[in-house]
C-alpha cells in the first residue's frame, strides 16, 4: 500500500488559484496512475483529474481548462494546479493511486488502491 499525503488546500476567493501537492513515502509515483478526487458535504466523491504512468491525462468537463495535473519525478510528487476557482469547487480533495491500470487512467474511484487523508479547499463567493 502506497502512503500518500496531500497538502496545499486553503481558503481563496472566487477566481483565485491553489496548487495541491500529493507526496508519496517509500514508493515511486511514476509506476502508478494517479487520480485527484473531491467530496463535498452531501455529495458523492467526484474525480477531477488523473495522470497515467506514461503521462496521459484526463479532465471531466467540470474542471477542463481550469485544472492541470502534473508530476515531478525528482520530488516524487504529483500536483493539481487549480485556477479560476468557483464556489462549487469547495470540497475535501484526495489523491489516490491505481497500481493495476497504469498506462491509461480514469476518474472512477473504485479503480484506485490507496488514498491520502485529504486537504480542504474552500472558495468564497
Amino acid at each position: 500500500q502506497v502512503q500518500l499525503v496531500e497538502s496545499g488546500g486553503g481558503l481563496v476567493q472566487a477566481g483565485g488559484s491553489l496548487r495541491l501537492s500529493c507526496a508519496a513515502s517509500e514508493f515511486t509515483l511514476d509506476a502508478y496512475a494517479i487520480g485527484w478526487f473531491r467530496q463535498a458535504p452531501g455529495k458523492e466523491r467526484e474525480g477531477v483529474s488523473c495522470i497515467s504512468s506514461v503521462g496521459n491525462t484526463f479532465y471531466p468537463d467540470s474542471v477542463k481548462g481550469r485544472f492541470t495535473i502534473s508530476r515531478d519525478n525528482a520530488k516524487n510528487t504529483v500536483y493539481l494546479q487549480m485556477n479560476s476557482l468557483k464556489p462549487e469547487d469547495t470540497a475535501v480533495y484526495y489523491c489516490a493511486t491505481d497500481s493495476v491500470n497504469t498506462r491509461y487512467c480514469s476518474v472512477v474511484a473504485s479503480t484506485y488502491d490507496s488514498w491520502g487523508q485529504g486537504t480542504q479547499v474552500t472558495v468564497s463567493s
